[in-house]
């Protein structure tokens, strides 16, 4: 788009041609009032309060697009009598309740009818009883609601559920006397305000993947956490910016925290905010915030036995879920005692990536999210989107219904979730171990060929050949017809029968062998049906596009050919790269330690199982701090080294303890993060100096951007041949773990509180005879395990899968290092 500049209230500003007014005004401060719109998502029209002057006619900001030289009024005489009407019918029989409203104090009600200056109130209606429903993790008040939509919006353009919409509520007529009175904005908005409720799609029900998001946006306090609801005032809360400790998408929140109770003193996080103009959260960030370790003090003699183990150990095993800053602290305990730091997730991705720069030539992949909110063509290859990351998940929801899109999902396992985002995406239900083969059909349908090196090509060209297919199609053909018709002879006045021969073309189907072109690799991948056809109505007008790749390829067991192929991808096709890492820190424990892929003899365990253990989950031989109790850093899937801050206290001893008695000194862990290797990207900066917000334009400021580092490999471009006989055909089971849930910690808070098992699909239970909570024996080639079977509506197909999250599973165990295996299961 251009840059063009337009005049608002008489200040000059830049802005894109084709944005719309009220973003404009929005990114250079300039204050328009504004109920329904969110800035990521479409236009509803529902309040209207954003009425504006646009070259002399009124136009509703939200909705209108700047051009250039446009000059703006954002109020005038009939704009504020507007205005002030909209605000009075929105406050007709609103509860008078703010006193133990848990929006009050935050609610854009009271806000804009101060600002629009509100003292009396010219319209009544009688009102109706609206009682409360209670959709489980959210609480919905008619009564409070005043029918801006953007719940609706949110879960349709931004989340992908869509599993809001507005209802009939049934109420009395608005007096036609009004109509006449009124400003006709105020009248149209009260007259559909009179009328509608929101309510789940479901029915009673709400089916969705329980983001919370729809409360995160509601502007009063109609949509509340059912958990918060009359807990606490939202002046009382001490809000402590940090960002999410559970998956890889990095995503800033803020922690609201008071003390716990009049005769407790201690904080306790109360609920969790976030940006949302600017970022989404899904259901764990939003619900799973109380995973402190709680109620914890230094207790030397348990400290002096983990000294003593560190001094007989060989080995540092560890997970994803601690800062960059321990991470170092980590690296510098192997530097000086030649530990062993072992951690799968990032050695996987550590290795993944070196096989991708061996092409690429750089440290890192090239795009980020918000390139993949921007792309109007979005694939997805090796990932369970909405559990991996659902804010990957949201960015390709976006992108198909803000932009018009169009997508590709590639993944063994059928969603329901991912399909309903959009009429224009197609699923590819391959077997395991076929990533690759997704990956070569990238590049064979997107690369440059001219440029991609010959060997390619010609191995993509073996997957080629012509087969010949009976099609229909209509063609023209002329038939002549001899018509008899009545004509009246003038001479004798007598209607007299005439035939003539009347040639007319008709429209004929014809059966007709041609040579079409047939790709091996649609097989291999399961396609759908005639999918170049519409392959080809995807890509019409498309410009920019987009490729998320995920955990399955990082275990894969020829990851570094996948690697290697996407390293490709990025080079000879339009697409953008974005590499899904597995948890909150993942890509910054691949970066920052240097890796071993086994134990030794002892084992120091942080996070997970070891000869001693430290555990931030309070179930080890030593205490350590949960990362809502920490100050550091994490790397996100964006690149971004974020910043986040301890809501809550801790007593016990912390990691850079153990470094200093054994040597390792520094006063604070944060004096590390400085410290962070440059050489792999990282900048030498103090913690104290990392920002964490968002402007006005939704330009994210938040700590800063690893620099992609150069890479001298000196490799060439070759990859191997797929193997399509590798393919998992049968009795599948895959390690992945269920919508809200990502490790340990988000188990242990309070409102996703959960107990793992085998998931299954309702065709799945139905198929083998399973109902919910059966006892099942689960035994693949690395073991076996007992666990009950779970339904899940949110997957489809006969996989099942198991998860990471339970601790008393130990479903690892079950596989060589690859997230699916084949598996036979038994009922107990």
């Amino acid at each position: 788009m251009n840059e063009i500049t337009i005049t608002i209230d008489g200040r000059t500003v830049q802005t894109q041609e084709g944005e719309y007014i009220l973003n404009a005004a929005r990114a250079n401060g300039i204050f328009i009032p504004a109920i329904c719109y969110l800035t990521r998502c479409s236009p509803t029209l529902a309040c209207r309060i954003c009425l504006v002057e646009a070259d002399g006619k009124q136009v509703y900001a939200c909705n209108a697009k700047a051009k250039e030289g446009m000059e703006i009024t954002t109020t005038t005489p009939n704009i504020l009598e507007e205005r002030r009407a909209i605000m009075e019918v929105y406050d007709v029989n609103h509860p008078l309740e703010c006193g133990v409203c848990d929006q009050s104090g935050e609610c854009e009600l009271q806000n804009y009818t101060l600002e629009v200056g509100v003292d009396s109130q010219n319209y009544a209606i009688k009102d109706t009883h609206k009682p409360a429903q209670d959709w489980g993790l959210i609480h919905y008040d008619p009564a409070l609601c005043i029918m801006c939509e953007r719940c609706i919006t949110v879960c349709k353009d931004m989340i992908g559920d869509a599993a809001l919409s507005t209802v009939a509520r049934g109420s009395d007529a608005i007096h036609g006397e009004y109509k006449a009175m009124m400003p006709k904005d105020a009248y149209a908005m009260w007259n559909k305000l009179n009328k509608s409720l929101i309510a789940p799609n479901g029915g009673d029900t709400l089916d969705c993947t329980n983001c919370g998001e729809c409360t995160s946006v509601c502007p009063v306090g109609a949509l509340v956490s059912s958990d918060y609801q009359y807990t606490s005032n939202a002046w009382e809360h001490k809000q402590i910016p940090a960002t999410c400790a559970h998956c890889s998408a990095g995503c800033q929140l803020s922690y609201d925290i008071k003390h716990t109770s009049i005769s407790n003193p201690e904080s306790k996080i109360y609920r969790v905010k976030n940006e949302w103009n600017y970022v989404s959260l899904c259901g764990a960030g939003r619900y799973g915030y109380d995973f402190e370790n709680r109620d914890v003090s230094k207790d030397k003699a348990a400290f002096d036995k983990a000294i003593e183990a560190f001094k007989k150990a060989d080995t540092i095993a560890f997970t994803s879920t601690i800062t960059n800053e321990e991470a170092m602290i980590l690296q510098r305990l192997k530097e000086k005692y030649g530990y062993r730091l072992v951690n799968s997730e990032a050695l996987a991705l550590k290795n993944f990536l070196g096989s991708y720069s061996a092409i690429s030539k750089t440290s890192l992949y090239g795009g980020d999210l918000k390139q993949v909110h921007e792309a109007d063509f979005v694939v997805s290859i090796g990932s369970a989107l909405k559990t991996d990351n659902p804010n990957a998940r949201f960015a390709m929801n976006n992108a198909l219904s803000m932009n018009k899109g169009s997508g590709l999902y590639f993944h063994p396992i059928n969603d329901p979730v991912i399909q309903d985002m959009s009429k224009n995406i197609t699923q590819f239900n391959h077997a395991p171990m076929m990533e690759e083969a997704a990956l070569y059909l990238m590049l064979d349908l997107f690369g440059d060929k001219a440029a991609m090196p010959s060997a390619v090509t010609e191995y993509l060209a073996g997957f080629h050949s012509t087969k010949t297919v009976t099609i229909e199609e209509s063609v023209d053909e002329k038939v002549t017809e001899t018509v008899t018709k009545k004509v009246l002879n003038e001479e004798t006045g007598v209607e007299e029968e005439v035939s003539e021969e009347v040639t007319k073309t008709i429209k004929k189907k014809v059966s007709k062998e041609v040579e079409v072109d047939d790709n091996a690799l649609f097989g291999l991948l399961n396609a759908p049906e005639k999918f170049a056809e519409t392959l080809e109505k995807y890509l019409a007008k498309k410009e920019k596009f987009a490729l998320m790749v995920g955990p399955d390829l990082y275990t894969h067991p020829n990851a570094a050919n996948c690697a290697r192929l996407v390293a490709l991808i990025e080079k000879y096709t339009p697409f953008s790269v974005t590499m899904i890492p597995n948890l909150a820190n993942t890509l910054g424990a691949a970066l920052i330690c240097d890796l071993d892929s086994s134990r030794g003899s002892y084992t120091i365990g942080y996070n997970t199982r070891g000869d001693f253990t430290l555990s931030a989950l309070g179930n080890g031989d030593l205490d350590m701090p949960a990362l809502n109790q920490q100050e550091g850093t994490l790397t996100g899937i964006d690149k971004r080294v974020n910043p986040t801050n301890a809501a809550l206290g801790y007593g016990g001893y912390v990691l850079n303890d153990i470094a200093n008695a054994l040597g390792i000194t520094a006063k604070y862990t944060v004096d590390y993060t400085a410290q962070l290797p440059v050489k792999n990207g990282f900048k030498a900066l103090s913690f104290d100096t990392l920002p964490n917000y968002y402007t006005n334009a939704g330009e994210e400021v938040r700590g800063y951007v690893l620099e992609n580092i150069a890479v001298n490999s000196g490799g060439d471009e070759s990859v191997q041949p797929l193997n399509p006989n590798a393919a998992i055909r049968e009795n599948v089971v895959y390690l992945a773990n269920p919508v809200l849930q990502f490790s340990a910690f988000t188990a242990a808070s309070h409102q996703l509180n959960a107990k793992g098992g085998l998931y299954a699909s309702h065709t799945a239970m139905q198929t083998n005879g399973w109902s919910e909570g059966d006892a099942l024996r689960v035994k693949t080639a690395h073991g076996e395990l007992s666990v009950n079977v779970i339904a899940d509506g949110k997957i489809g197909g006969d996989i099942t899968y198991l998860p990471t999250f339970d601790t008393a599973i130990n479903s690892e165990a079950l596989f060589d290092g690859y997230r699916f295996a084949c598996v036979s299961i038994q009922k107990v």
